[in-house]
């Protein structure tokens, strides 16, 4: 049971955090700023956006700047900690 949970644990990050980076990607200055700051580039968020390292990444951008968590998860109608524990979840992924 305990493994059933944890796949669920992480099936929901990863479905915020596809979410959190629609949201990021939305606006074009917070988008290049995205990708300016992790590193990333348009072709790795099309070839790898699903993967737990690249979803970690976007949720630990939003973290470093509170008002896009706090923006971010107003706009997906979920508490900022919900972002802040799918990022840890990802991370553990």
């Amino acid at each position: 049971m305990l493994a059933r949970d944890t796949n669920q644990d992480r099936t929901d990050a990863v479905s915020l955090a596809l979410r959190a980076l629609a949201w990021t990607l939305g606006d074009s200055v917070r988008a290049e700023r995205l990708l300016s700051l992790t590193g990333l580039t348009p072709d790795d968020l099309r070839a790898r956006a699903g993967a737990p390292v690249v979803l970690s990444a976007v949720l630990g951008f939003l973290e470093s700047h509170e008002p896009d968590l706090i923006a971010c998860a107003d706009a997906l109608a979920v508490r900022p900690a919900a972002l802040v524990a799918a990022r840890a979840e990802l991370e553990h992924a």
